[in-house]
């Protein structure tokens, strides 16, 4: 069932397709110009619009360009009780999906409306992942609030629609298959699969096989045909983690597909197409690679069109309180324990520390916090040994709370409050206790209005 408001002026005509459109259990409402019809559309959710042309004060054309306008998801069918062409194209070049010209029988009416309402539905579950996408693209922005990481993301947000082959370097556990996946949901295939592929999770001997797939009884073992992940992701992404660690025979092949976009089975004699948007990661220096002939060269600058390098998280030291608290929050619903806090003694030993296994090391750290914490907030004493072994900063331990159902946001604005009275309003002193620079503490001093 479907809510449809029929527009025009002639009330039989109004009257007539209401009638036809009730008995098939839809929701039909009327209205007798364009100026009635936007002051409901202002109070009521509809999913198609079907509105004469021709209409004394506001036109269908007009109509149709005010609704489009206001809102995309709805679906719009345009009548006319004369056969003009020029309005027929003025119409769909403005948005309408169909054009019913008078006089039309029931099945012109339920036909039109059956394929307006199909694509009604194809709009709403598009606007569902755009917003789900958006929802990523935020939570990745709160999650990290350090220029190094704004920088990221809105690269992510620029390149995204794009078809260029991306390549994102950067240590272990920066986060690369997060961004790879945030470049998907923001893409124009984010409907259609993203497919990933550990080059360095697999024997050489399968790396092909995986990639292209194979025939049955291309070898030993292969007892029916396998479609490799190219024809998985077609119409999609691939996203290639540690592309350095590809052996060079793929390579080869891999490049093929790249350049022309086809490709055979092991085994195989029929040459397959697809259309794939290749996003590969990296944790090596792949120019030195090339130089040293790991890597071939045609392939690098192939792949490395659009270079995206993740910053390691000793270089965002200031997203490190906000990592935490998701974290937190994230094993703490996980293991239904109610823990809200970090002692500020357990947080600055956090802020001393390298990182070398970066962002995933930091939730590992959190995760076995949460598990062993015995009480509502993490101490020193639920941190791994070498955690606690390490000599804090000067300070007075000072407890870090985090208000329950907050978001990260306001998780952020409370840990400088509460900074800045622990240091009696001393903003050089709590910018250093924060582990951030001061022009970062002015700038969020005053997106909180704290000023």
């Amino acid at each position: 069932m479907a809510a449809i408001l029929v527009v025009d002026d002639e009330r039989n005509t109004r009257d007539s397709i209401a009638v036809i459109l009730r008995r098939e259990s839809h929701e039909v409402s009327t209205a007798a110009s364009g100026e009635v019809a936007l002051d409901y559309l202002a109070t009521h959710e509809v999913d198609l619009v079907i509105s004469d042309v021709m209409m004394p004060g506001m036109d269908g054309l007009t109509l149709l360009r005010r609704v489009k306008s206001q809102n995309t998801g709805i679906v719009v069918v345009m009548m006319s009780g004369h056969s003009d062409v020029t309005a027929a194209v003025a119409a769909m070049k403005d948005g309408a999906f169909d054009y019913l010209v008078k006089p039309f029988g029931k099945s012109d009416v339920l036909r039109s409306v059956q394929k307006a309402l199909t694509l009604r539905s194809v709009l709403v579950e598009n606007l569902a992942l755009k917003r789900q996408a958006e929802e990523q693209v935020a939570s990745a922005h709160v999650i990290g609030s350090s220029p190094a990481w704004r920088r990221v993301c809105d690269t992510v947000e620029q390149v995204a629609p794009s078809r260029s082959t991306i390549l994102i370097t950067g240590e272990s556990g920066t986060g690369k298959e997060l961004v790879a996946q945030l470049l998907h949901r923001l893409s124009p295939r984010a409907e259609r699969a993203f497919v990933t592929l550990n080059a360095a999770a697999l024997p050489d001997s399968l790396v092909e096989a995986e990639l292209f797939g194979y025939e049955k009884g291309a070898f030993t073992g292969a007892t029916q045909r396998k479609p490799g992940r190219f024809e998985m992701a077609d119409g999609g992404t691939l996203f290639l983690d540690e592309i350095g660690e590809l052996p060079l025979p793929a390579q080869t092949k891999f490049l093929r597909v790249l350049q022309e976009g086809t490709f055979e089975r092991i085994g195989g004699i029929r040459t397959l197409k697809v259309d794939v948007r290749i996003i590969a990661a990296t944790n090596r220096d792949l120019a030195q690679d090339v130089a040293g002939r790991r890597f071939r060269e045609d392939l690098y600058y192939r792949i490395n069109v659009i270079a995206m390098a993740l910053p390691p998280l000793r270089e965002r030291r200031e997203d490190l309180p906000l990592l935490a608290a998701h974290f937190l929050r994230k094993y703490a619903e996980q293991n239904q324990k109610e823990i809200s806090a970090i002692q500020q003694d357990a947080l600055r030993r956090l802020h001393a520390y390298a990182w070398p296994g970066n962002v995933r090391e930091l939730e590992n750290v959190i995760e076995r916090a949460v598990v062993l914490a015995p009480g509502s907030t993490i101490t020193v004493s639920d941190l791994p040994p070498h955690l606690q072994a390490m000599e804090p900063q000067p300070g007075a331990p000072h407890q870090f709370v985090f208000p329950p159902q907050a978001t990260l946001e306001a998780i952020e604005r409370e840990a400088i409050v509460q900074a800045l009275q622990q240091h009696g309003g001393n903003r050089q002193v709590t910018a250093r206790h924060l582990g951030i620079g001061l022009a970062t503490l002015y700038r969020k001093l005053k997106v909180y209005n704290l000023q």
